[in-house]
């Protein structure tokens, strides 16, 4: 068996999150939003936005035999007043799903941050991401525009 390892992304997978984001984002929302409507969710894939944030150290991905399996992305919900830490993409290959690789890449990502509370945003639709970060320690505190909004404490090592 094959181990997945998690790390920071680098230059280096930049393309490689971006075909990860058109293989499985637009089949992911289809179901929950549309068809359209999840094409339009790869405007958040763009070479443009990633290499922003691989740049800015706001990536952590999954790796299994140097394949991405695996996408998650911090950052803030308002940038110009330092506002709260927040989970914007977390994703897993679907096979990948149930290994414990979500958990590590949530991790990944609070352990970058100097903070005691991370937030997570998900479309009201997604059932399945809403029961995943329920397990996680996520707690809804609003709904805005069909988005829920959740956060949980920073636990350290």
């Amino acid at each position: 068996m094959t181990s997945t390892g998690i790390r920071a992304a680098t230059s280096g997978d930049i393309a490689g999150i971006c075909r990860f984001g058109e293989e499985h984002i637009p089949p992911h929302y289809t179901p929950l939003i549309g068809a359209e409507a999840a094409r339009d969710q790869l405007r958040f894939w763009t070479e443009t936005q990633i290499t922003r944030a691989v740049t800015r150290n706001l990536m952590v991905v999954a790796t299994q035999d140097d394949e991405i399996v695996g996408v998650g992305q911090r950052g803030r919900r308002d940038p110009a007043t330092d506002s709260d830490h927040v989970i914007y993409k977390l994703y897993l290959h679907p096979g990948m799903r149930g290994q414990g690789i979500g958990p590590r890449l949530i991790d990944a990502l609070a352990q970058q941050i100097d903070a005691d509370r991370i937030y997570v945003e998900h479309f009201r639709e997604n059932e399945r991401a809403a029961r995943f970060y329920e397990r996680e320690g996520f707690r809804t505190e609003r709904e805005e525009n069909g988005i829920v909004w959740r956060s949980r404490p920073i636990t350290r090592p």
